[in-house]
């Protein structure tokens, strides 16, 4: 860890703002969820929880949406930064998403597997994708749990169904999964 992000997580405890009073008020992200100690997705956080996550040992933000959002925090990069985080911003259209958009993320992700990550966008339905798909290619999580932690946030739309079984695909791995329902969401 590099002195500022120590200086942090030292300044974060001793104001009682440790790592487990964090991880309660992560929860109040929209749709936030854990997959793994060092992986997470979301919904847009506030300028306010965004100062959680330092505390919280987060190293890395991955925002996958338009920084001129209805509800992006414009200067989020340079919020990230001054509290310590790397910042990767990959920019996906809702309903446009690519491959390339996919292979970039996993890309940011496999430079440094060990920070531990938030993954956002607007309201963790690009993000949850993005994290089933991740999961299942290089952590070997099986199809039927990552979906069903995909799942828990939303039932992707044609559009992301469509990317989703490209990449598997691509990558030669069958969506089948006992118990998996591929019906398509709104």
């Amino acid at each position: 860890m590099s002195f500022y992000k120590n200086l942090i997580v030292i300044l974060a405890i001793c104001s009682g703002v440790g790592a487990v009073a964090s991880a309660a008020e992560l929860t109040d992200i929209r749709n936030y969820i854990e997959y793994s100690p060092t992986f997470a997705s979301a919904g847009q956080p506030t300028r306010e929880q965004l100062d959680l996550l330092p505390g919280a040992g987060f190293e890395r933000v991955i925002y996958i949406a338009f920084s001129n959002g209805r509800i992006a925090i414009a200067d989020e990069d340079a919020i990230v930064k001054e509290l310590g985080m790397d910042y990767v911003h990959v920019p996906v259209i809702w309903d446009a998403p690519t491959k390339s958009d996919f292979y970039a993320f996993g890309g940011a992700m496999q430079s440094e597997r060990q920070a531990k990550t938030l993954l956002h966008c607007a309201a963790n339905f690009r993000a949850s994708a993005f994290s089933f798909l991740y999961r299942v290619l290089h952590e070997d999580v099986p199809i039927a749990v990552a979906k069903a932690d995909m799942n828990k946030i939303w039932t992707p739309n044609q559009v992301w169904t469509d990317l989703i079984f490209e990449v598997l695909a691509e990558n030669d791995i069958s969506p089948d999964c006992e118990g998996c329902d591929w019906s398509v969401g709104e």
